[in-house]
């Protein structure tokens, strides 16, 4: 009998370290994507995978249910993200090509460059996707979590909102400024275009 995710929460809240493990376990590789497309670096990401696996457990006592226990763990990966990000004061490159439909008020699909390159090619594709890094470089850490989490991880703006804790609006906000200052760093490669 498989045991329903609110018992394990209830068990993990009672000190029962292998629901706490299951917990764990049940979420750890989104966690990890989440961080490893924020920060892009594969010990970062641990570490920040590292952080959120502590905050949850240390404050798992203090969840009451009044939201998913997935949006509840979203937040405070996107909040160490960010909090992680400022303590860096690096920047953080995310390789994304995106489009607004400007018509429409909606973002399109991210679109990730094809593995199978000539030498040539793969070339010109790490040098563009350097030059797009560097533009994500130029988002705000609220901007460039909340563009991961819509085009990479595939989150509804609703659930988004709640993991950052503001509204829909500011999400709305978030994205559509993001897309416009990537529009804008992205203007030269127009040039390429054929």
């Amino acid at each position: 009998m498989e045991i329903s995710e609110k018992e394990l929460i209830i068990k993990a809240q009672a000190g029962d370290q292998v629901a706490f493990e299951q917990l764990v376990y049940n979420y750890d590789k989104a966690v990890l994507s989440i961080a490893m497309r924020f920060v892009r670096d594969t010990d970062d990401a641990k570490d920040i995978y590292q952080e959120v696996f502590i905050r949850v457990f240390r404050s798992l006592k203090k969840f009451e249910f009044r939201s998913e226990f997935s949006t509840w763990l979203f937040r405070i990966t996107t909040n160490v993200c960010i909090t992680f990000k400022s303590s860096k004061k690096e920047q953080v490159s995310v390789p994304l090509q995106a489009e607004f439909d400007e018509d429409n008020k909606e973002f399109g699909k991210v679109e990730l460059v094809s593995d199978e390159k000539s030498p040539e090619e793969e070339s010109l594709s790490n040098d563009l996707q350097t030059f797009i890094g560097n533009a994500v470089d130029s988002l705000s850490e609220r901007q460039r979590i909340t563009f991961v989490l819509k085009h990479y991880e595939g989150y509804k703006i609703r659930e988004i909102a709640e993991m950052l804790n503001c509204k829909e609006g500011t999400v709305k906000k978030y994205l559509f400024d993001a897309v416009n200052n990537l529009r804008k760093k992205l203007k030269p490669l127009s040039a390429f275009q054929t």
